[in-house]
């Protein structure tokens, strides 16, 4: 196996992101985190406000670094995190053995968000929390649902709304229309594929893409360009030697 392929094979990717992105990732966790924190302080008082749940942390990377993609969109978000505390607190209360409470209530976290569709996956960290957590987390008891869970999610969800907002190719929830700064830069023609086309291929692929479907389609888009521009290239080429044996 040659070094590149081990590496795609472990994972490591060869696009990056661009510098102006990253920075604006990890700045975004850093305005995400600090919210819930200033937040909670400023409504709950100083010792409220350092209950906030580790999860958060996973979230503020999906939010701030992966906006577009299915499993950072509000519903996910919220409906995960919350489904998956109500999971984590009852199977702490029900379940006596602390291993296997932790281990049930993290799997059937994940089968009610798929359930759900709000599959996140800083949820199953979430229910962990609520089972293996102090004694502090323990005595909410389902209060733990709202306060910290409820809070801290609508919190991060809309500093994520409108941190990414204030850029155009950061929309959030991916849904919403480009701009029309964006838009104006892909004017280029788009290859003949449709909304239908696109679920129908989904559909046929039996595992969780994380993408969204503008997003697949500005990849199609900028493949098929490429493809195009490479055509072109080569016609020419082969048209000027066409013309030089001449």
């Amino acid at each position: 196996m040659r070094l590149n392929e081990f590496f795609e094979t472990i994972g490591l990717v060869s696009h990056k992101a661009s510098y102006t992105d990253i920075s604006l990732s990890a700045l975004g966790g850093v305005v995400g985190i600090l919210g819930i924190f200033l937040v909670s302080e400023a409504l709950f008082g100083h010792d409220v406000a350092v209950m906030i749940v580790p999860s958060m942390g996973a979230s503020a990377v999906l939010l701030f670094a992966a906006p577009h993609a299915p499993f950072s969109q509000p519903w996910n978000v919220v409906a995960g995190h919350l489904l998956s505390a109500v999971i984590g607190v009852a199977c702490w209360r029900w379940i006596p053995h602390l291993a296997v409470a932790a281990s049930v209530g993290v799997g059937l976290a994940i089968g009610a968000m798929y359930l759900a569709r709000c599959l996140h996956p800083p949820g199953g960290a979430t229910a962990l929390a609520a089972v293996i957590g102090s004694a502090q987390l323990h005595a909410l008891g389902f209060g733990y649902v709202l306060q910290p869970i409820l809070f801290n999610v609508a919190v991060i969800t809309l500093i994520a709304v409108m941190f990414n907002g204030l850029f155009n190719w950061r929309r959030y929830p991916a849904p919403l229309p480009v701009k029309a700064g964006a838009a104006a830069a892909e004017a280029d023609e788009y290859a003949p594929i449709s909304h239908e086309d696109f679920v129908y291929a989904l559909s046929q692929i039996d595992t969780i893409v994380d993408a969204s479907e503008d997003d697949l389609l500005q990849i199609y888009r900028l493949a098929t360009k490429r493809h195009r521009e490479t055509d072109h290239r080569a016609a020419d080429a082969q048209a000027d030697q066409e013309s030089q044996g001449k």
